[in-house]
């Protein structure tokens, strides 16, 4: 049986007004939003700096941070106080005092996988997160195509922890929207085939009702 599995909006961007017109744009249509940050390091392009970013109160924010060393992050992201921060497995340190930290405050935590990570490598992060994120396009940039052999990493996490929430990143649009939803995912965050599009609302509402269809889904 397919799971509820929720569509949500990314927000990707290194200027401060078009941030302000995405968050104004998303905020008419729902509340759960995924808001991507970069570095510039672990990622070749650079979003707007963590600290210029804030959402309404009334958002579940999910930060995914593509950072090199997120620790040097952490005190923003505390006082920010999102729903979930989801840190990078391949990151270059130790993510165990981070999700630590984050976890004491009362931040859901999240680990993204790369495509080259293979899920049983990094065990311990899944087995101590509340979120894992396989991401399946392009670092720092949106509207690239989805690598849909990422999909084989969804059973292999679901076996480790069944009960873990499952996100997808990259690539996701009106075309294989469907099979994703039942391919055993919580979340698909969407960027470009909602930011991009000339109703963004418009284009929300139409992959929710693609999720619900039924039938040949591949």
């Amino acid at each position: 049986m397919i799971r509820q599995v929720s569509i949500v909006p990314a927000i990707l961007t290194d200027n401060k007004q078009d941030f302000r017109a995405q968050v104004e744009r998303i905020n008419v249509f729902t509340r759960r939003v995924q808001i991507d940050v970069t570095d510039g390091v672990f990622a070749p392009t650079q979003t707007l700096d963590i600290t210029n970013i804030w959402w309404p109160k009334n958002w579940e924010a999910d930060v995914h941070l593509m950072a090199t060393n997120p620790s040097q992050h952490l005190d923003t992201i505390l006082k920010l106080g999102p729903s979930l921060c989801i840190l990078h497995a391949e990151a270059n340190e130790d993510l165990t005092p981070s999700f630590q930290a984050l976890k004491e405050a009362g931040i859901k935590t999240g680990v993204a996988l790369l495509p080259p990570t293979y899920p049983g490598n990094v065990k311990p992060y899944i087995d101590m997160v509340d979120h894992v994120l396989i991401f399946a396009g392009q670092l720092g940039m949106q509207g690239n195509p989805a690598d849909l052999m990422q999909m084989e990493k969804i059973a292999l996490v679901r076996n480790m922890k069944p009960e873990v929430e499952i996100g997808w990143d990259g690539g996701a649009n009106m075309t294989n929207v469907r099979a994703l939803a039942h391919a055993d995912l919580d979340v698909i965050n969407v960027g470009a085939a909602i930011s991009q599009a000339e109703n963004p609302a418009a284009a929300f509402q139409e992959l929710v009702a693609e999720i619900d269809k039924s039938g040949v889904v591949l």
